[in-house]
C-alpha cells in the first residue's frame, strides 16, 4: 500500500540531514518543487523475498524527484529472524527461500522512465533497527574451507544508532546502507536479488550510506525500482559473506529520471568520489570490468582521453573488492558474483572540470 503527500524543500532538506519527517496518510494535491513523499509498508503485497518479480503490482507509482518513505523493511527471510534464534532454529526458515534470502520491497514505478533512461537513487535517510548479526553457514564466504562449524553471531545497537558492541572492548561505528538496489531486469521471470548487473541488484557497497546516490540504467517502463538486504555495517570484501544484517525503521529514497544519460552499469556518487561498479566471475573480470566502465563513463563525462583516464585511475583511482565469496555449497540456486569498485577522488578537478563532469550526470538539471 502507499500514501503520499507533499513534501516541500525544507522537509526534503531536514530529511537529507537525518531528522524524521512524520508521514501524513491523507493524499494531498498540492505539488512543490521538491516532489511528493509516498510510504510504502513492508506487507505481503510489497515485498518478494529472495527474487524480483517482474508480475509484481506496482507498490507506488511516484513522479521523477518525489521520496518513498519505507517505514518498517524487513530482516532476511520474509521478517522470520527474530533476535537470539541459534542457528539451528533459523535453518528451516533459511531453506524455504532458495532463491534468496532477501526481503526485497518494491517495486516502484517512476512515470516516463524507459529502457535506456537512468534513475538516481538518493539515500535520504537510513535508520537500523535495533539489532542485528553476522553468520556464516558451512560452505560459503572467502574461505569456507578454513572452518568446519556453522557461526552466528548477533550485536545490539545504541539508541543513537551510532555503533554496535561487537564484543568486550570492541565497537562498531556504524554506517547504514542497503545491499540491494536494482531497477527490474528486462525478461519475463523473476531475478534473485543475489546476483548483479547493468540493472543494480546486490551491490553491498558499504559507500551508499546517506548523503549518497547511485545511479541504475533502466531497462523495463517505469524502472521498478527495488530494494532490501539493510545492513548496519560493513567492512570491504564482506569475505564471510554477511556483514551487520539488520533492517531499517526509517528508510526514504529520492528517485530521479534523468533522460540522455548513458551508463551500461551502475554508477555511485559520494560527496568526494564517483564510483564505478564492476561484476564477474572472477576478480580479474571484475577489476576489469569497474576499470573499463570509469574510462568509458569518465572520458565522455569530462572530455578527457580514454588513456589519459586511465592513466589517471593508476595514478590517483582505487579499486577495492566490494564482494568476494568461494562458495562450496549454497542453500539458494545462485551464487554472487565477485565484484570490485573503483572510486574517483573528486578533488583531483578543478571547479570548471567538475561541474562538466556533474552536468553529464545529470543531464538537464
Amino acid at each position: 500500500m502507499t500514501f503520499d503527500h507533499a513534501l516541500d524543500r525544507r522537509d526534503l532538506l531536514r530529511a537529507a540531514a537525518g531528522s524524521l519527517l512524520a508521514p501524513t496518510l491523507a493524499a494531498c494535491a498540492t505539488e512543490t518543487p521538491s516532489g511528493r513523499l509516498h510510504v510504502v509498508q513492508s506487507s505481503a503485497d510489497t515485498v518478494r523475498v529472495g527474487a524480483m518479480d517482474p508480475k509484481a503490482p506496482a507498490a507506488a507509482i511516484i513522479d521523477s524527484g518525489d521520496t518513498v518513505h519505507y517505514p518498517n523493511t524487513w530482516v532476511n527471510w520474509a521478517d522470520e529472524a527474530k533476535y537470539g534464534m541459534s542457528f539451528e532454529e533459523r535453518e528451516p526458515i533459511r531453506k524455504k527461500f532458495p532463491a534468496g534470502p532477501y526481503s526485497l520491497v518494491g517495486p516502484v514505478e517512476v512515470r516516463g522512465a524507459q529502457p535506456g533512461d537512468v534513475i538516481e537513487c538518493r539515500m535520504v535517510r537510513l535508520r537500523p533497527i535495533a539489532w542485528g548479526w553476522n553468520s556464516t553457514p558451512k560452505g560459503v564466504g572467502a574461505i569456507p574451507e578454513d572452518f568446519d562449524t556453522p557461526y552466528l553471531h548477533y550485536v545490539k545497537f545504541d539508541d543513537g544508532r551510532k555503533f554496535a558492541e561487537f564484543a568486550p572492548g570492541i565497537r562498531i561505528p556504524l554506517a547504514p546502507f542497503q545491499g540491494v538496489m536494482a531497477a527490474q531486469p528486462a525478461g519475463t521471470e523473476p531475478v534473485s536479488g543475489i546476483l548483479s548487473g547493468a540493472y543494480g541488484g546486490n551491490l553491498v557497497l558499504r559507500e551508499l550510506v546517506e548523503g549518497t546516490s547511485v545511479f541504475l540504467p533502466v531497462q523495463v517502463a517505469g524502472g521498478r525500482l527495488w530494494t532490501g538486504d539493510s545492513h548496519a555495517a560493513q567492512g570491504d570484501g564482506v569475505v564471510d559473506q554477511t556483514g551487520i544484517e539488520t533492517a531499517m525503521e526509517d528508510l526514504r529514497i529520492q528517485y530521479i529520471l534523468h533522460k540522455g544519460l548513458a551508463l551500461s552499469a551502475p554508477l555511485a556518487e559520494t560527496p568526494t568520489h564517483w564510483i564505478t561498479l564492476g561484476f564477474g566471475p572472477s576478480l580479474d573480470d571484475a577489476l576489469t570490468a569497474s576499470l573499463r566502465e570509469m574510462i568509458a563513463w569518465l572520458s565522455q563525462a569530462s572530455g578527457l582521453g580514454k588513456q589519459d583516464v586511465y592513466a589517471l585511475c593508476s595514478l590517483a583511482g582505487s579499486f577495492r573488492v566490494t564482494q568476494y565469496a568461494h562458495q562450496v555449497s549454497t542453500n539458494y540456486r545462485n551464487v554472487p558474483p565477485k565484484a570490485v569498485h573503483g572510486l574517483m577522488p573528486k578533488d583531483l578537478f578543478d571547479a570548471a572540470l567538475r561541474r562538466r563532469v556533474e552536468a553529464a550526470l545529470r543531464p538537464g538539471a
